[in-house]
């Protein structure tokens, strides 16, 4: 459907940190840069961050940038790795809820997946939106005002959500579809 280096020119934030979902950044990630876009690991320290990968630690990744280094205007799109422990720590640091909400509320695609979801309730960016996470979130989801469905991938407007780490491939090509619709970042 796309030619390889659709993508080029493309800069993707991926925030996350120690505990994130092994293959829900891995992934992601290598679907991105394979498409030609540049993606960048932002976390709230500097170094290498831990993944989990399903029942026990995974492997480390490279943080490229720290969120007090970032903003907005220097990415394409957002991606937001689930993995229970990652986004309970983000969604209780201020800079990442902030540089969550304030990506949300720019227009520019923000893709969440698993729990990922949590930290669009914090950043308050949920509210009548169709949102899919991991099952559990449902409930705090609805709470927060979101219409929540099981889908393998949900768009609402730049809003992408996905459930867990089967529905990666659909979760990539929504954010491939959304990259594609945006402008070349300056």
């Amino acid at each position: 459907m796309f030619s390889k280096d659709s993508l080029k020119g493309k800069k993707v934030a991926i925030l996350a940190t120690d505990g994130f979902e092994q293959s829900e950044l891995e992934k992601p990630k290598k679907f991105l840069e394979d498409e030609g876009a540049e993606t960048h690991v932002i976390s709230l320290k500097s170094g290498s961050i831990k993944g989990w990968d399903e029942k026990d630690w995974g492997d480390k990744v490279s943080v490229d940038k720290t969120i007090d280094q970032v903003k907005v205007a220097d990415y394409d799109a957002l991606v937001l790795p689930g993995g229970q422990m990652n986004p309970d720590v983000l969604r209780t640091e201020k800079a990442a809820v902030n540089f969550i909400g304030d990506f949300a509320r720019s227009g520019k695609p923000v893709a969440a997946i698993c729990h990922g979801p949590w930290t669009l309730i914090e950043a308050d960016v949920v509210r009548g939106k169709n949102i899919t996470s991991w099952p559990s979130l449902q409930t705090d989801l609805k709470n927060a005002g979101a219409h929540w469905t099981d889908q393998t991938v949900v768009v609402d407007g730049n809003i992408i959500t996905s459930r867990n780490p089967q529905d990666i491939p659909n979760f990539n090509d929504k954010i491939k579809e959304a990259l594609l619709k945006t402008t070349v970042s300056a």
